[in-house]
């Protein structure tokens, strides 16, 4: 897939709408142990990546500086005409920083009240001296939105047999 079909996937209305919205990634990767594992977690759409941010001990950390590919599903909905999902793959970059990264205290804005998000960084601050940026480029993507038809290729091609029986 090529970066402006990415660009088309995740430009569509419902895509950008997760990935503003949603509170979490499920990350994919495989861990140094070399066995796949997924994880649910925090992020920042930057407009062209996904950020998450964990601590410099994270065993994630040591899994993807060795092997940067992973996967990440955003999704959201709880019965068929509402679901919707976002699909990535790419590859992960990732950076030490000192304190905090804004991405990560822009990410859980998401999911906390504005009256909660001083002491949430008050405490955040008091733990990490060092955190590491997860930046991840997407080099595939798919939205789907099943209520409104937009179907993954397998799907599509049973509701149209089923469709012409």
């Amino acid at each position: 897939m090529d970066q402006q079909q990415v660009s088309e996937e995740l430009g569509q209305p419902g895509a950008q709408e997760l990935l503003q919205s949603a509170p979490l990634l499920r990350l994919a990767y495989n861990g140094v142990d070399g066995l796949p594992w997924v994880i649910p977690i925090g992020f920042l759409w930057t407009g062209s990546r996904i950020v998450v941010c964990t601590s410099t001990t994270s065993p994630k950390v040591a899994a993807l500086s060795g092997r940067p590919d992973v996967a990440g599903t955003v999704d959201m909905g709880d019965t068929p005409a509402t679901a919707r999902a976002v699909l990535v793959r790419g590859r992960a970059t990732l950076e030490t920083v000192d304190g905090i990264p804004a991405e990560y205290l822009e990410a859980a804005t998401k999911t906390l009240e504005p009256e909660q998000v001083a002491g949430f960084t008050l405490q955040v601050t008091a733990m990490y001296t060092q955190m590491v940026r997860i930046s991840i480029e997407p080099t595939w993507a798919r939205f789907y939105d099943f209520g409104a038809g937009r179907l993954p290729a397998t799907l599509q091609r049973l509701a149209d047999n089923s469709a012409t029986s």
